[in-house]
């Protein structure tokens, strides 16, 4: 799994939220992206990291931009974290995590000083020609949001296509 760059193209996905509607990278084809690739749902750091998406989403969204999460996690584990933490994220089903294979955003990781192989926690920013922005990867859940809004202000800065 290599890692993708700025200027990179978008590989193409199509995954159910947690309703059951298929969520396609062509449906923000002129329209900017966060999509983010987290381990698991209801756990601390993750729990954190769409909290912390949710605390924002209305900057993101007065950006003209929409957040998505995206983990392994089943659609019926998705709508429990969505209910328990009130998330205003979308979140998708990535089973198998093909999507997140070929978004580099898999692979082995460290986990307490374990070495492991899963969803390593990353994020790209998706500009409306479905080219990558920015990407992050290895992120810290705590902050990340912020850091993520931030980039997404500067790149908008500078004339990324998002309408």
């Amino acid at each position: 799994m290599s890692k993708l760059s700025e200027g990179d193209k978008a590989p193409f996905f199509e995954l159910p939220d947690d309703g059951g509607n298929a969520v396609k990278l062509s449906d923000y084809e002129n329209r900017a992206l966060v999509l983010y690739f987290y381990p698991a749902d209801d756990t601390p750091g993750c729990t954190t990291e769409a909290c912390q998406f949710t605390d924002l989403i209305t900057d993101f969204a007065e950006a003209g931009v929409d957040v998505v999460g995206v983990s392994p996690d089943n659609q019926a584990s998705h709508r429990r974290f969505r209910e328990k933490h009130n998330l205003k994220v979308r979140l998708v089903t990535d089973e198998g995590s093909a999507t997140a294979k070929a978004y580099g955003a898999y692979g082995e990781k460290n986990l307490y000083g374990k070495k492991t192989v899963g969803i390593i926690r990353s994020t790209f920013i998706v500009d409306g020609s479905q080219n990558i922005a920015k990407a992050f990867y290895n992120v810290r859940a705590n902050g990340h949001a912020e850091k993520v809004l931030a980039s997404l202000r500067e790149i908008l800065d500078k004339g990324i296509k998002n309408q």
